[in-house]
């Protein structure tokens, strides 16, 4: 049984980012897959600081609920990040949590350990902007999704971008229900895919 966290990076709980979320997970395997998902505006979490506490101990100095999510990070097979885009970047509750990975650089290139390496996991990133499609849209996600798959060592095998959802919700879009119910579907055996819609 693999262990998917599914992180919902939007404050609106049931709109564009959550139908898009829900599309994938509620498609995967539920006998091969145990599926967290957690709502990052019900939980409290503070920016980093850049303290660089974690750079000379390990962990983080702050107590808050990025305890529970570290926890869920450490024991993820799957992580599945879906957030809205706010001015061609990640929201800020999203990014948060991103910013708060430094824990995990600095676990590996500041102490020298070999966090999670060669474990065969997997993750994609989904992103929505109401905005009509242009082909730079989502050009500041790719870098920092990168980086926060990259700080975690998830293989990143996809990117799945929608675009004017403020004139065709996610829930209307027959083409993007399909696609991201066969990513669901297919979710262990996925080729590495980039998607905008």
């Amino acid at each position: 049984m693999k262990k998917v966290v599914a992180l919902m990076g939007s404050p609106r709980g049931s709109k564009n980012t959550n139908a898009a979320l829900d599309l994938v997970i509620d498609n995967m395997d539920k006998d091969e897959n145990m599926i967290k998902k957690i709502y990052l505006g019900n939980l409290t979490i503070n920016p980093c600081t850049g303290c660089d506490y974690c750079g000379h101990k390990e962990g983080c100095v702050q107590k808050d609920d990025m305890k529970e999510l570290y926890e869920d990070f450490d024991s993820a097979d799957i992580i599945i990040l879906a957030a809205p885009l706010y001015f061609n970047s990640f929201n800020g509750l999203t990014k948060n949590i991103i910013d708060r990975c430094q824990k995990y650089w600095s676990l590996k290139y500041s102490h020298g350990q070999n966090y999670m390496r060669n474990k065969g996991r997997r993750g994609i990133c989904i992103c929505v902007g109401g905005a009509p499609f242009a082909f730079d849209q989502f050009i500041g996600i790719n870098p920092i999704s990168d980086y926060f798959f990259k700080s975690l060592n998830v293989e990143q095998v996809g990117n799945y971008f929608i675009s004017n959802t403020d004139k065709v919700p996610v829930e209307s879009n027959v083409l993007v229900n399909e696609e991201l119910k066969t990513i669901g579907k297919k979710f262990d055996n996925l080729d590495n895919f980039h998607i905008q819609r």
